[in-house]
């Protein structure tokens, strides 16, 4: 794989004045990056490829998973980029329901190439593709950037969220993973997800007879009513078990 020859830092600079064709339902439409920065503070990450190993599995979940601490620290957008057509980045989006992200398919490469990011990676079929990294943009204007290392290989070391988060709020506490294992029509579980909600917790709903079974409910938790909430890895338990831990972390 041929190894970019410089990586330049474009802290301090203008972002690349580039319009994007995006495809929107059954209609082709423009997005600028005018438009997208003008006025905001937003949150880029790039990577190498939609669907690949790393981006699918760490780097896009992390940001979706803190969009909403970024957005509670004035962050108006996170967005993700790659050198994909507008049909893979949409695809992308929807496979992993990355809800909290505006995906920006930059086909051809002009934005990263205007970042001096575009990397040859013809020797995995890749072609130009972006080398990873990730940028806070204020009004246009890239304030904060972190780029990987110049080493062989995808490098993942500083893009990711949490550094990013560290950057815009050093002493800020990145959210606790939260699961609840529900049933359909059950009382007790929309009183969870009432607490949950009204704490501002968001969480991930594991819905018995449709995600998961009876059995793994038993198997994970040792209990085999419902709900069952657990916070940080941690077992919590039902509604009244939940709203007693609430209280006393209030």
């Amino acid at each position: 794989m041929t190894q970019p020859t410089s990586l330049p830092n474009q802290e301090g600079k203008q972002v690349p004045d580039v319009t994007w064709p995006v495809r929107s339902g059954d209609d082709w439409k423009k997005m600028s990056s005018k438009k997208l920065f003008a006025g905001k503070k937003v949150v880029l990450f790039s990577l190498p490829g939609a669907f690949t190993p790393t981006c699918s599995s760490t780097h896009l979940p992390r940001y979706n998973q803190l969009a909403s601490t970024f957005k509670k620290l004035g962050v108006d957008e996170v967005c993700c980029m790659s050198v994909n057509d507008t049909f893979v980045m949409n695809a992308w989006l929807a496979d992993q329901e990355a809800e909290n992200i505006t995906v920006i398919p930059d086909g051809n490469g002009e934005f990263t190439a205007g970042m001096e990011m575009l990397v040859d990676k013809s020797e995995i079929g890749f072609g130009k593709r972006s080398w990873r990294y990730s940028m806070f943009v204020n009004d246009g204007v890239v304030e904060k950037m972190f780029i990987e290392p110049n080493v062989p290989g995808d490098p993942f070391e500083v893009s990711d969220a949490d550094t990013m988060l560290a950057y815009l709020a050093p002493d800020a506490k990145a959210p606790e993973d939260v699961s609840l294992f529900t049933k359909p029509n059950c009382q007790f579980c929309e009183k969870a997800k009432m607490l949950l909600k009204d704490a501002g917790y968001e969480y991930e709903e594991i819905v018995l007879g449709t995600q998961a079974t009876l059995a793994s409910l038993k198997a994970v938790s040792g209990h085999d009513t419902v709900p069952q909430v657990f916070i940080g890895g941690k077992r919590i338990g039902g509604s009244e078990d939940l709203e007693a831990y609430l209280q006393g972390h209030s």
